[in-house]
């Protein structure tokens, strides 16, 4: 009896043992703040999509309405084809606005914030020392705007923006470009 209870347990042992072993999700870091001294409004999003961190570029994915809500805010001033990251960037730092994620790193499978697990937020304190024009900070979204009582304490102006992730099919472009032109003016930009 005591040789078949041995024999039962070095049984489920081997099967335990060559069980698939199921990693645990990778930790992912977000993107370095595009600001400069001249930094105006801040655009916080919450964590780039798995497109914009293969990249390296904010909202990078195709479909991100990001990009053209700029370009219809600011026509006369051609905004530099998706090929041409750093140019969109001085674009961007020219007009004033600057970019950033309330996560630094987190746990995400796909591109959903709803995906997001174990976030880790940016300092966003230190992020106001190196910016001393800002006047607003703009919450792209539902899930950085969740950050709102925080970055409220930073005693500057706090917008929520409707997102401009494809996921937000709610919103029409139209009516995210009024919320956006909105935000941009209260910021002294247009």
């Amino acid at each position: 009896m005591e040789s078949t209870v041995h024999d039962q347990k070095a049984l489920f042992c081997r099967k335990k043992a060559s069980a698939p072993v199921v990693n645990a999700p990778t930790r992912l870091q977000g993107l370095p703040a595009l600001v400069n001294g001249h930094t105006r409004m801040l655009v916080l999003g919450s964590f780039p999509s798995a497109t914009s961190l293969v990249r390296r570029q904010y909202y990078a994915h195709p479909q991100n309405s990001f990009w053209r809500l700029l370009q219809a805010l600011w026509p006369a001033s051609p905004l530099p084809g998706a090929d041409s990251y750093a140019q969109r960037c001085d674009w961007l730092l020219d007009k004033g606005l600057g970019l950033w994620d309330v996560y630094a790193s987190c746990e995400r499978q796909g591109s959903l914030d709803s995906a997001i697990r174990q976030p880790q937020d940016n300092d966003l304190a230190g992020l106001l020392r190196r910016c001393p024009e800002l006047r607003l900070i703009a919450h792209n979204g539902g899930e950085s705007f969740r950050h709102a009582r925080l970055t409220r304490t930073l005693g500057l102006p706090v917008h929520r923006l409707p997102s401009t992730s494809p996921a937000n099919a709610s919103w029409s472009f139209e009516r995210k470009l009024v919320a956006w032109r909105e935000a941009v003016g209260l910021a002294g930009l247009l």
